[in-house]
């Protein structure tokens, strides 16, 4: 029985330390070929040289996932998302634990292939909970998906749990773009006491929030508000809009998300 505890022992010392040796030599082509060769190139300009680094660190390693990934996201900045796809799923063949959860953000955002960003989110949460990419949760992008499939019964519920998580858990503040997309569920589902209610809710945080005042403005319509304080409203949010507060998330520098009234 010692024995045989010893050799158990010794196997999975010597699967750690292999490991290690293992991910120290990735560690090594990552910053042979990323950090000292794509990284001093511009994507914006040098496209083809910042893929040829990544191409000759794939050749000492072709199960790096990070530098799939680095393939592929150039290319959905500049909307060649078929062209990007490919990589990325080299990355979560590699990692799926990783990356995963950003090709269902990149399909849901980027490519807007909803239908396989909810599959992926239900893979995530299956696999790994509810958790989090890209500053929000997988049943949020779900969410936007449900509603890009005017599917507003699913993304209700999607964007009402969400918002409750987020109340509960007071380590999180209280998001404007949560409150956004729940009360447009409550909009397309002609929810509008729900829908403005929730809407100053995002005003309250995000007194400048531009698309938040457009379809306030329209509930208000719908309710038969005075065209004049209607219209007021409207002008307000498109001169916020021309100072840029809208949708405040990081990518809608490269798309524009749903629901987002472009200036």
């Amino acid at each position: 029985m010692k024995n045989i505890t010893l050799g158990i022992s010794f196997f999975f010392t010597l699967f750690s330390f292999g490991q290690v040796s293992f991910n120290k030599a990735q560690d090594a082509i990552v910053e042979e070929y990323l950090t000292n060769c794509a990284e001093k190139h511009d994507y914006n300009i040098e496209m083809a040289k910042w893929q040829a680094c990544l191409d000759e660190g794939l050749k000492k390693d072709s199960t790096i996932a990070q530098l799939w990934q680095l393939k592929a996201m150039p290319y959905f900045k500049c909307k060649k998302y078929e062209i990007g796809m490919p990589y990325l799923d080299k990355a979560v063949l590699y990692n799926k634990q990783e990356w995963l959860p950003y090709r269902g953000f990149i399909k849901c955002i980027f490519a807007k292939t909803y239908k396989s960003a909810i599959a992926d989110f239900e893979e995530c949460i299956k696999l790994y909970g509810n958790s989090y990419v890209m500053d929000h949760t997988y049943n949020f992008y779900t969410g936007l998906c449900y509603l890009q499939l005017n599917e507003y019964e699913k993304a209700e519920k999607c964007f009402d749990d969400y918002v409750n998580d987020i109340y509960k858990n007071r380590s999180q503040l209280e998001h404007p773009t949560a409150y956004f997309y729940q009360a447009i569920a409550k909009y397309e589902l002609q929810k509008l006491d729900e829908a403005i209610a929730i809407f100053d809710k995002a005003l309250k945080i995000y007194p400048q929030f531009s698309d938040v005042k457009f379809y306030k403005g329209i509930c208000w319509y719908k309710k038969g508000r005075p065209k004049e304080e209607i219209m007021a409203l409207i002008n307000e949010g498109k001169e916020d809009a021309k100072k840029g507060f809208t949708i405040n998330e990081d990518n809608t520098v490269y798309e524009t998300y749903p629901y987002q009234k472009k200036k």
